[in-house]
């Protein structure tokens, strides 16, 4: 008897079909369409020599290449994977729909396809952290889970793997969101700020993307939302809706430094390890999640030994009594002002990056705050100044801000200024692609910069 991800597959045989960007989320899904007889065409702006090899592989497997600035010309396709990075209604896919071409993408037929529970989160910040502490929680409590989406493996190609008694574990962006017609059983979202507004036209449609995690749950969804955020306070699931607060009451909240699920006691803040208070939020958030699979001491073992994501307010190194992080996940102002708040002192702080055309006013004050020398680097970097010398408590004598045009002399002239007890904090409030592939990238080359000091 086939597995329903080989009925899909198997449906698909003979079709021509276009996958829109060949990243890492995409090549397996490539693969699987030349292993099931598929006439696959890759399409991706990168020009041939900078392709990484494993695309060249998949050519030579019998994927057709679509390259460079007019990848998208041309291309002929019966179904369209679209890049999670696309606009659904860029004017080259509607161009597709118009002439009957069905777009989907990969998360979208794993939505279809998966056997286990769904269990889903976005937001503007914490999405991350949020989604491997639900994962952690659940393996703590001996269950089998899938994680995925935004981070980890891609995960359609794993699904005849899963089992109805697993948990999938998916953290979604708003552009995974946009077209989906599926929402998990259970969703989080973590809190909403304006971001990504580079390429939605515009805030309400941002906010209208985030919501379809919830949109088509049944009565039996359950979605978990941030009680703070006065974009997220307002909204309403299918099901059951639930809150937490880290300021006041809700279902999840804070009461004499222990987080309290439905008035019982279930972590005291001092055990966890990861500092700041967007933490506590995020650890909120997961409790809520797992209510009903997780006990307690389950969540507290973690709690003690959960030392963080890879590029969120990460120690990389000590050197000469300087303590230098990595906060490469801060990629819009609101994840880098937790990240300013989360140390007792000020910083020295590298900023900027690519332009997604969001506001940072609300960066200046924090900056001026928690800041003693800005370096700025990247295409943000006048924003970032507009608003910190906009700011009615900026005061030059005590913050000291350098231009330093790109990201490399930026982190070199913060640690030249580095002196012991300092910290440098490299937390950019924008986006990498200036310079870099994606802010796992950039973060790994700071990483390299100051372990080679």
């Amino acid at each position: 008897m086939r597995s329903a991800l080989e009925s899909y597959f198997t449906a698909l045989r003979g079709k021509k079909i276009a996958v829109l960007g060949m990243g890492v989320s995409n090549r397996p899904l490539v693969w699987l369409l030349l292993k099931c007889g598929c006439q696959v065409s890759g399409c991706d702006k990168t020009p041939r020599e900078k392709l990484d090899k494993e695309v060249l592989e998949l050519e030579r497997d019998g994927c057709k290449l679509h390259l460079g600035e007019d990848y998208l010309e041309g291309v002929e396709a019966d179904i369209l994977f679209r890049t999670p990075g696309m606009h659904p209604n860029h004017p080259a896919i509607q161009k597709m729909r118009r002439q009957g071409v069905q777009v989907t993408s990969e998360m979208e037929v794993f939505f279809e396809l998966c056997p286990c529970p769904i269990l889903a989160v976005t937001g503007s910040d914490g999405k991350t952290t949020t989604t491997t502490l639900i994962s952690e929680f659940l393996k703590a409590a001996g269950k089998m889970v899938w994680l995925g989406g935004n981070i980890g493996t891609p995960l359609l190609p794993l699904v005849n793997r899963m089992h109805p008694e697993d948990f999938a574990v998916v953290e979604l962006s708003s552009f995974q969101l946009m077209d989906m017609v599926r929402s998990p059983q259970r969703a989080v979202i973590t809190n909403l700020a304006p971001n990504h507004l580079d390429i939605h036209k515009d805030m309400e449609e941002y906010v209208d993307a985030k919501k379809n995690i919830f949109r088509y749950q049944d009565r039996q969804g359950l979605l978990i939302l941030n009680a703070d955020n006065a974009i997220t306070a307002g909204f309403r699931g299918n099901g059951q809706t639930r809150f937490f607060s880290r300021r006041g009451k809700a279902h999840v909240c804070l009461e004499n430094g222990v987080i309290c699920r439905d008035g019982e006691r279930v972590l005291p803040v001092k055990d966890i390890l990861l500092t700041g208070d967007h933490n506590i939020e995020n650890y909120m958030a997961a409790i809520a999640m797992v209510e009903g699979l997780v006990e307690d001491e389950q969540i507290r073992q973690v709690a003690k030994t959960f030392g963080g994501v890879e590029h969120r307010i990460e120690l990389v190194r000590v050197k000469d009594g300087v303590r230098f992080y990595n906060d490469s996940i801060a990629s819009s102002p609101s994840r880098t002002i937790a990240g300013l708040r989360s140390f007792p002192q000020k910083v020295i702080l590298i900023a900027g990056g690519y332009d997604k055309h969001i506001p940072y006013d609300a960066l200046g004050p924090e900056i001026c705050a928690h800041v003693k020398k800005l370096f700025l680097g990247g295409a943000t970097g006048e924003k970032i100044r507009a608003a910190v010398e906009s700011c009615p408590d900026y005061d030059p004598d005590k913050l000291e801000i350098t231009d330093c045009g790109s990201f490399d002399p930026a982190v070199y002239a913060a640690a030249r200024a580095a002196r012991p007890g300092d910290v440098v904090l490299m937390s950019p409030a924008s986006a990498a692609f200036d310079q870099f592939k994606n802010f796992m990238v950039r973060g790994d080359h700071y990483k390299n910069l100051i372990k080679e000091l």
